[in-house]
């Protein structure tokens, strides 16, 4: 990072503390910039971030190149959140420990293995463990669906899985065969909330360890607080489930 892009994150840390700072790295020309943000997190002190209409100004103004968060009275470690949003944005994440002043900068892979991820919700989740999985197995590209947190929860609020699935491209079947999406309804909830891949009796994913006992069939998933997982489908996942939905460009 450059010395004054350092210089600048550091006194909006040292603004901002002991709530997160959150920043974007601009490239305006020749020339890179810090553009500081206001932190809009329901909780600033654990997390960050930005209103989507400040990233528009900053785009506005140049390219993003990298994005900037402090974390007060901590590690520059990140977070599986931080590793799980570095992926999605496709950007540098720099981290600052405030006030220590150490910085750390990750990077994306461009490749998180579909089993053992942590959930973080709009980024690791379930609806992202199925969009991965058609990625790499089918060559799907989805667009990026905004959720905010606790949205099956809203009984007047918009059904997600139910309003999107048909303009996704997928439809309704009876049956289900492997790479059909399972739509279930898990826990206290006013919506369908939870998907995961049928994947009939083969559990085998490529380049991946599964560990699964049981005949079958199976279901890749990964549920709210839990490392994304195959499971055997049957009993109660029979009983949560709400829609069977096959892609038109299945195989």
């Amino acid at each position: 990072m450059r010395k004054h892009i350092l210089a600048a994150v550091q006194a909006h840390a040292a603004d901002c503390y002991p709530t997160e700072s959150c920043g974007l790295i601009l490239a305006v020309g020749r020339r890179q910039v810090y553009f500081p943000c206001a932190n809009v997190a329901t909780e600033p002190t654990e997390e960050f971030r930005i209103a989507p209409e400040q990233y528009a100004a900053a785009e506005d103004l140049g390219e993003v190149i990298g994005i900037v968060h402090s974390h007060p009275d901590a590690t520059s470690r990140p977070s599986p959140r931080d590793l799980a949003m570095c992926e999605a944005t496709g950007l540098p994440w720099h981290i600052l420990s405030w006030p220590e002043g150490d910085l750390r900068t990750i990077t994306p892979t461009g490749h998180t293995p579909l089993l053992g991820r942590p959930f973080v919700h709009g980024a690791w989740d379930c609806w992202q463990v199925c969009a991965d999985w058609f990625r790499r197995e089918w060559g799907l590209e989805f667009p990026a669906y905004a959720r905010e947190e606790g949205w099956w929860e809203q009984a007047d609020g918009p059904s997600l899985y139910e309003r999107a699935y048909e303009s996704a491209g997928f439809y309704q079947v009876s049956q289900p065969q492997r790479g059909d999406m399972i739509v279930m309804a898990v826990g206290r909830t006013a919506h369908p909330n939870h998907a995961g891949i049928y994947l009939g009796g083969d559990a085998q994913l490529p380049s991946e360890q599964a560990q699964v006992f049981g005949p079958g069939p199976f279901l890749m998933h990964h549920l709210y607080g839990r490392p994304s997982e195959i499971i055997v489908f049957g009993g109660p996942w029979l009983d949560r489930t709400r829609l069977v939905l096959r892609h038109l460009d299945g195989r």
